[in-house]
């Protein structure tokens, strides 16, 4: 995976703290991880773009999450940033090998193959049944100041 969906995850916890209506620009999250505004901006248009965040411009505007907190999964954040398709991806390197191929789906045959689809499906589910507000609430338990100190930095930042 990329380094996005890292800034993206991150962004949008940080995104479930603000107050009703409030919104966040790009180039203030970028400055709360000194990260580069224009590349966290890229990913936060896709995060746009699947309809987890929306985008508001004007003096005022910025990014906020466009459901709630309850409703995006991390699976869903992952797939806006990196896209639908598989991690893993059989080539079918067997039918190169010795033997009969003729009418043979090795991705079905392969005990590799097999084996990291299983991989995938484990990790994609894992990933679909945890929630921003579920990964919110264990912040919070462990960080009970990460709310208010977040608020705080994007209201006293500058930029």
């Amino acid at each position: 995976m990329s380094e996005g969906v890292e800034w993206a995850l991150h962004s949008c916890l940080n995104l479930t703290w603000l107050e009703p209506g409030e919104a966040v620009t790009a180039a203030r999250m970028a400055a709360f991880y000194s990260l580069p505004a224009a590349y966290l901006n890229k990913q936060l248009q896709a995060l746009a773009r699947a309809g987890i965040l929306a985008s508001t411009p004007g003096p005022r505007g910025g990014f906020r999450l466009a459901r709630r907190a309850e409703d995006i999964t991390i699976m869903d954040v992952v797939t806006a940033i990196e896209g639908p398709d598989e991690a893993f991806r059989c080539d079918e390197i067997l039918r190169q090998g010795p033997g009969e191929h003729e009418g043979v789906d090795y991705r079905k045959l392969c005990a590799i193959s097999q084996t990291m689809r299983r991989a995938e499906m484990a990790w994609r589910r894992e990933l679909a049944g945890q929630t921003l507000a579920e990964l919110r609430e264990t912040v919070e338990r462990r960080h009970p100041s990460a709310p208010g100190d977040t608020r705080s930095w994007f209201a006293n930042l500058r930029t």
